[in-house]
């Protein structure tokens, strides 16, 4: 994976794909599992963090699923303090916590998608490191997705797990990578696409070809914003809970 050009700290996500990338494979590959939870672990992991390249679980996710929580890359690097984690890392994990409880509580509940960024060799969020781990472990019935690309359907199963007809309300991080390419592919699906404000997040960005002065975080994540409710993405704000997982 590339680094970033961060300001504050770098970014755990892959930077060489863009939001065009294709939307899913037929079937697993060496880098992407889908387990539910509590699966065997491999050594220094937690009993709750399902391990890499664990391959399918027996649970098959219901087709009739007609809404999904797609929660991007919420792990332990991205939240750490900055300059590590992104400068809105406290904020954020709280709205975080605040929809995935709601989600849980809803009935019936959306299936729940924890998407985890596996990084390379050193990275923060190489796997089975501390910066990898899950920031909120899956219950039962919730799946874990391993990717290796900003797209979370890119290489992985998740184009199997969710219907094209479903409704995909995206959280996590990072609004200027996995966020945005994975929003821009869930469009192309045909997906109806609900992003909710303060539950993204990314880092300020050193403008290396502009005398390399800085953009804040939530600059970039605003301008993320506007560009994906122009393409259809419905942006929604944390007061729009829990009427987000209700049947409307």
């Amino acid at each position: 994976m590339y680094p970033s050009t961060s300001a504050t700290g770098s970014s755990t996500e892959n930077h060489d794909e863009t939001s065009s990338s294709s939307s899913s494979s037929s079937g697993s590959t060496p880098n992407e599992s889908i387990s539910s939870s509590t699966p065997a672990t491999s050594p220094g992991t937690s009993p709750n963090t399902p391990p890499f390249g664990d391959g399918d679980s027996e649970i098959t996710p219901s087709p009739l699923a007609h809404r999904v929580l797609l929660l991007l890359d919420i792990q332990v690097a991205m939240l750490s303090p900055p300059p590590i984690g992104v400068p809105a890392s406290l904020q954020v994990k709280e709205k975080l916590a605040i929809i995935l409880e709601h989600a849980r509580a809803a009935n019936p509940p959306p299936l729940i998608i924890h998407v985890r960024n596996s990084g390379d060799v050193g990275d923060a969020d190489e796997p089975f490191a501390p910066g990898w781990q899950l920031i909120f472990p899956p219950l039962p019935g919730e799946l874990t997705i391993d990717k290796r690309k900003n797209n979370a359907f890119a290489g992985t199963r998740l184009g199997s797990v969710i219907p094209t007809d479903a409704e995909i309300v995206v959280a996590g991080f990072q609004t200027d990578y996995s966020i945005r390419a994975t929003c821009s592919t869930a469009l192309e699906r045909g997906n109806e696409v609900l992003l909710i404000r303060g539950a993204h997040a990314t880092y300020d960005r050193i403008e290396v070809l502009h005398g390399g002065g800085i953009t804040p975080a939530w600059r970039i994540e605003s301008e993320i914003e506007a560009e994906l409710e122009e393409a259809g993405v419905h942006l929604l704000d944390m007061k729009d809970l829990p009427g987000i997982f209700m049947d409307r």
